[in-house]
């Protein structure tokens, strides 16, 4: 029987104000999608430090490190993401962006510190038999084309093989510390939709000389309310939000084109084709009865986010661990946001665990300029990545 000592939160204690710092410097200094230069270069300097194998330009900007201990070929992937959103910083705090116009509104300052919290943990006690591949994702909040499908198509799986892939997110409106887990699909596919109306611009006095795109855009977004309401199962979950409606500048005058966007959520690829072919059977028929003509441009945006049952239940056992009984949720609900580390657990059996931030009242929700990751977390987290990496490669594992 293994005497090995497995890693608990109070061990990675003396990290915390090293933990802080570094994830207020990154913080003060956001990058967008595939722009993360200066954070990639920070955290290969941080796994070369650590005695890392670091390999860089995984995905363009993406960086892997990759540690090895002991003779077993089991592996490991936990993943990170790094990139920031184009959001003006209201916080008001002594660390905030200094980059005017982005900052980071999602945590993912807070994954990536969590991430490096647990790689020198690791690197220090090395209590594992096998290889932790540590994967820090650019381009999360892309919605399309993101950093994860660039990793993959970099041949993520195949130079760096795993067993299993885990990645942590932060969840507002949770009690701090908290963590949610959910076997089989968790998160939506989201997909986005482009719709520009064209009629014939006028004065505003003679609309009967003109074809009144506005007009029409106007009947198009109601008549998308009763696409989820009038031909979903209510039994299935989905979501058709019109974001954008744009069209005009003077008030005397009729525009010759409005522009729509759309946020499309869903869990269930039945329903997910269902909605697309919809949305562009209203826009269309729509278009023609006001007399105008519509172009759509529908992009298909990340899959649903489906956790392994097995890797969901190692998730759950390590929190087990670590945290007391009633900061573990076993089975949450399901969510409509989407995240693009489906693509990975389409390639690889793994688990997406949501770690709750603490109360998301006053502009603290994700992606609002007031928003800012709880530094409380920053050790839990750190410290479950390393439980994890410790009982899934159990030094014993191969004798058991």
């Amino acid at each position: 029987m293994s005497t090995i000592k497995n890693s608990q939160i109070s061990d990675l204690n003396a990290f915390d104000a090293e933990l802080r710092t570094l994830r207020h410097h990154i913080h003060q200094h956001p990058e967008l999608a595939f722009n993360e230069q200066a954070t990639a270069s920070l955290v290969a300097e941080k796994l070369k430090e650590w005695g890392y194998e670091v390999t860089t330009g995984v995905g363009k900007t993406g960086v892997v490190g990759s540690l090895r201990s002991g003779s077993s070929t089991r592996s490991i992937g936990i993943r990170a993401d790094m990139d920031a959103l184009p959001i003006l910083e209201e916080t008001g705090l002594p660390y905030a962006s200094q980059h005017n116009g982005v900052m980071h509104a999602c945590g993912h300052d807070g994954h990536t510190t969590m991430l490096l919290g647990a790689a020198k943990h690791l690197a220090q006690t090395r209590r594992f038999d096998g290889t932790v591949h540590l994967i820090f994702q650019p381009a999360e909040e892309r919605g399309f084309d993101s950093g994860a499908t660039a990793m993959l198509d970099d041949g993520l799986f195949e130079r760096f093989p795993c067993d299993y892939v885990f990645a942590i997110h932060n969840h507002p409106g949770m009690p701090q510390g908290q963590m949610l887990f959910r076997e089989g699909p968790f998160m939506a596919a989201g997909d986005r939709v482009f719709i520009k109306v064209k009629g014939v611009g006028g004065h505003a006095a003679r609309p009967h000389q003109a074809a009144d795109p506005l007009v029409a855009a106007a009947h198009i977004v109601v008549a998308l309310q009763t696409v989820v309401s009038r031909n979903v199962d209510p039994d299935e979950a989905a979501v058709v939000t019109v974001g954008r409606l744009q069209a005009g500048q003077a008030l005397n005058v009729i525009p010759d084109s409005a522009e729509i966007g759309i946020s499309v959520r869903s869990f269930s690829t039945d329903v997910r084709a269902l909605l697309k072919k919809r949305i562009i059977e209203i826009v269309q028929s729509t278009a023609i009865a006001q007399g105008v003509t519509a172009d759509i441009d529908y992009v298909e945006g990340y899959p649903v986010l489906v956790n392994d049952a097995a890797a969901n239940d190692l998730a759950i056992e390590v929190a087990r661990m670590v945290l007391p009984a009633d900061q573990v949720v076993p089975q949450t609900k399901r969510l409509m946001g989407s995240e693009d580390f489906a693509y990975m657990l389409q390639r690889c059996p793994g688990a997406l665990v949501r770690l709750g931030n603490g109360p998301a009242t006053d502009g603290r929700g994700l992606h609002n300029p007031k928003y800012d990751f709880n530094d409380n977390n920053l050790v839990i987290g750190a410290a479950y990545w390393s439980r994890l990496v410790e009982t899934y490669l159990r030094i014993d594992a191969d004798a058991t």
